[in-house]
């Protein structure tokens, strides 16, 4: 196993949080899903997965329609499973910041991917579902804050985690990085 330069960067952040920022990444899909499917579909029920599919005899079967619930509560469990193995595999890997920040920041984003990923895909490009077709005011404007929302949460998360010392490059490690010295 090749060794990673602790001081090299990975979209803004130390190299050696990634780790960990994938295994909240994850996380964040799962739990995302989750609380789309749990809140949408099943408590409020202003929506199933295939609830706006073009073929009518589809939309309204209640029974597949749950079935593809199910198998999208599917993915998004296997998705909370991958994120704690990674987080499992990340903490035993010794560079890794032990980071609470860091880790909720990246769950954070992870919902925000969730939110974007099937805003795009499910509601606009299949067009299998929109998230409040009933609901007052156009479906389109429910489909956008749900994706502006997702956005939000990419944005935050982010932001979450660079503001911990742990994620971040220093001048020391930019200095390292740049002449490999280590002088600044």
């Amino acid at each position: 196993m090749v060794r990673q330069n602790p001081n090299e960067t990975w979209i803004g952040l130390r190299r050696d949080a990634k780790p960990l920022v994938l295994a909240g990444l994850a996380l964040g899909v799962g739990i995302g899903g989750f609380f789309d499917g749990i809140v949408f579909h099943q408590l409020l029920q202003i929506h199933h997965m295939l609830s706006s599919y073009p073929d009518s005899s589809v939309a309204t079967d209640l029974e597949l329609n749950v079935m593809a619930d199910g198998i999208f509560h599917l993915a998004t469990y296997t998705f909370t499973i991958v994120g704690i193995v990674l987080l499992s595999r990340a903490w035993r890997f010794h560079p890794v910041p032990k980071s609470r920040r860091t880790l909720f920041g990246a769950v954070i984003m992870g919902w925000g991917v969730f939110n974007v990923v099937e805003g795009i895909v499910a509601h606009k490009l299949l067009g299998l579902h929109h998230v409040w077709p009933a609901g007052p005011g156009p479906v389109l404007l429910w489909d956008l804050v749900f994706l502006c929302w997702g956005v939000l949460f990419l944005l935050g998360g982010y932001l979450v985690i660079r503001t911990d010392s742990a994620a971040t490059p220093t001048t020391r490690d930019d200095a390292v990085a740049t002449d490999g010295s280590g002088s600044t």
